[in-house]
């Protein structure tokens, strides 16, 4: 009985949702989460499912129902400019994505201890170690556990860590990863794009600044709250 509670509120929410359109969906859909969190008290399972089947199947049982309930045409879909781009950058995000993981993934173990001695003997260039290693990894977990623990054990200063936190994030710096490419093949007037040099993209200014004055303010607040 309280699984059928628990299944009307999804399919309501979404029947709604998406008669409405994206963002009543999106709305509707937080809400929804909402209850079965704080109402029924529901927790992940043991195992918990990954998160990236349950955004996948969510997103095709919300597209499915989008065409069903607004009666949208399933074969002018292949013929919408975004279908076709987002499809061309699928296919760049399979063959880019894969080999760079192959490169970085072979030589990982390489890469984060040469990174790990330039912590060690230049402790003030943490914060680039990081950004560097996340990038290498594609992830600001992973680079948090590997470079973190090496920093500790130098003796930078935790607080320094904590405030340089902003330069886990460096997705940008290579355009490898699946949203940049989504987004340069989405971008219908030509000004998102790869430089010839590669690394002069249109990410890597945006990115840059924005983890950089990150990192500074980080700083800043460390020193005037005297953990600096």
């Amino acid at each position: 009985m309280l699984f059928s509670i628990q299944l009307l509120i999804i399919l309501i929410c979404l029947f709604y949702g998406a008669r409405k359109g994206g963002i009543a969906l999106g709305l509707l859909g937080g809400i929804g989460l909402v209850i079965l969190v704080f109402v029924f008290h529901l927790q992940p399972g043991k195992p918990p499912v990954d998160v990236m089947l349950v955004i996948q199947m969510f997103m095709l049982l919300t597209g499915a129902l989008i065409i069903i309930l607004t009666k949208t045409n399933p074969a002018s879909i292949s013929k919408n400019e975004v279908f076709r781009s987002g499809m061309i950058a699928i296919v760049a995000v399979y063959g880019i994505a894969w080999m760079a993981e192959t490169m970085f993934g072979a030589h990982m173990s390489e890469i984060q201890g040469v990174l790990g001695e330039m912590v060690k003997e230049y402790p003030w260039a943490y914060a680039i170690v990081l950004l560097l290693v996340s990038k290498f990894v594609n992830s600001q977990a992973a680079a948090l556990a590997a470079i973190v623990p090496v920093a500790l054990a130098i003796g930078v200063d935790p607080a320094y860590i904590v405030a340089s936190a902003p330069a886990c994030y460096g997705y940008y710096i290579l355009p490898t990863y699946p949203s940049d490419l989504a987004a340069i093949q989405f971008d219908r007037s030509g000004t998102t794009r790869i430089g010839r040099f590669v690394i002069n993209h249109s990410f890597i200014l945006p990115g840059l600044i924005g983890v950089s004055v990150s990192c500074v303010f980080g700083w800043i607040f460390a020193a005037m709250y005297g953990f600096l």
